[in-house]
């Protein structure tokens, strides 16, 4: 029943109510099989994911250790081999690593990544093309032992592009680091190139 103003009255309002209980009562077992599903999804990537190889102790010491070392590894001139087992040393096992962005009709896309697939793809890209990129200028947020860090980047075609500041492409790699009590490991790295509508921010360049 109404009021002549139009709004509920309480026995509505009650009616309503109950209505959003009973709903949620039935969603629960629903729900709790989800996370259920999600939970063991999660043990089961852990449980396929290789183990890294043996970090070098000084890649990992520190957040600006692992920082450097993920920009050299990646980096270097056509036809010269990148050491991926270095790479892989510096990520937890069930890590990924998520490209994202937009086409020129200004659809969004990403991809999802393990570190090998990122090696075994773009990976041989960098070698065949020549690809070296640096750090700009970062923002890091830390509190116990994780850490994001905002790294702007530059990326150039050979290392005397590198030299001269001759970058074709800048970006925001968006990493997730921990600490596991004796080194240091990325998690995850998402990132996005910039363009002519999506401008770095200010805060994001420093004096770069």
């Amino acid at each position: 029943m109404r009021k002549t103003n139009g709004s509920w009255v309480q026995a509505d309002a009650a009616a309503t109510l109950a209505g959003v209980v009973a709903l949620a009562a039935l969603m629960a077992p629903a729900v709790a099989l989800a996370q259920e599903a999600e939970q063991a999804a999660a043990e089961q990537m852990a449980a396929e994911a290789p183990a890294p190889p043996a970090a070098d102790p000084a890649d990992v010491e520190s957040i600006d250790a692992i920082m450097a070392a993920v920009y050299e590894v990646i980096s270097g001139e056509a036809g010269e081999a990148r050491d991926w087992d270095r790479f892989m040393s510096l990520f937890v096992p069930e890590a990924r690593l998520i490209p994202s962005g937009r086409n020129p009709q200004g659809e969004h896309g990403y991809q999802v990544m393990t570190p090998r697939q990122y090696a075994d793809g773009p990976g041989d890209w960098l070698v065949e093309n020549g690809f070296f990129e640096d750090e700009a200028y970062r923002v890091t947020e830390s509190w116990a032992d994780i850490a994001h860090v905002f790294s702007t980047y530059n990326s150039y075609r050979t290392a005397a592009d590198m030299e001269a500041g001759n970058q074709f492409q800048r970006g925001i790699n968006s990493f997730q680091l921990m600490f596991d009590g004796e080194r240091w490991w990325v998690v995850s790295i998402m990132w996005e190139a910039e363009a002519p509508n999506r401008p770095i921010p200010e805060e994001y360049l420093g004096d770069s």
